[in-house]
């Protein structure tokens, strides 16, 4: 087999580039949030191997988890390569962006580049964008439980609004169109709209003043 580096691979001589191998798992991660890393194997792809005892894997894992943010928990292990002895991390993680010595990268091609300051306010938004965003996340509901007289009923009052430029076209189309599920799963605001059971309560009042202390009338829906 033809080791070669790319976008989700890395590959180190030895364990002497301990701390660019953690550099590239940082940069590997904001890019695809998993890969996998050699240690005894050239970046040309010539196996060397290398001495591997229980410390230096101890190492290696220790390493890694101490100096990237947040923390990851990688695979580590010994394999065997053309006969010599080699270490493969197998990594991965979803809380991009990833940090290494307080610095974050991403992986360019098979190179690792620093992140610009705006590219990491980016993905800061990115990241928080739908996990602030509670009608954007997945719900515990299915195309199946969908009302679909509800649905159709919606879809006519929003044309005759004007609010939309389509017909009906069966439940699982016309929610598609909407963007309000993943596949067969709902999002949370479709199964708050078109399900027949859902766990929210609406409520409305007329405050007496401005000040919100005071009421002349609520109701719960």
């Amino acid at each position: 087999m033809k080791y070669k580096e790319s976008e989700k691979k890395e590959l180190k001589k030895s364990t002497s580039e301990l701390k660019e191998a953690v550099v590239s798992i940082a940069a590997i991660l904001n890019k695809h949030k998993k890969g996998e890393l050699y240690f005894g194997i050239g970046n040309d792809g010539t196996i060397w191997g290398q001495t591997v005892t229980e410390k230096t894997i101890r190492d290696v894992s220790k390493t890694i988890s101490e100096h990237i943010e947040p923390k990851i928990y990688p695979k580590v292990k010994k394999v065997e390569i053309n006969s010599r002895e080699c270490i493969k991390v197998e990594f991965h993680g979803e809380e991009t962006p990833y940090f290494a010595y307080g610095r974050a990268f991403v992986r360019v091609g098979d190179e690792d580049r620093q992140l610009s300051a705006k590219e990491l306010e980016n993905m800061f938004i990115n990241k928080n964008k739908d996990r602030l965003s509670w009608e954007r996340r997945l719900s515990s509901h299915f195309l199946k439980d969908v009302n679909r007289k509800i649905i159709n009923q919606y879809i006519s009052r929003a044309r005759s609004a004007g609010r939309l430029d389509f017909d009906f076209e069966g439940v699982k189309t016309t929610l598609h169109k909407l963007n309000l599920v993943q596949g067969p799963t709902l999002l949370n605001a479709c199964e708050v709209l078109f399900c027949d059971t859902n766990p929210l309560e609406v409520q409305a009042a007329v405050f007496a003043g401005t000040d919100k202390l005071t009421f002349l009338d609520i109701k719960r829906f």
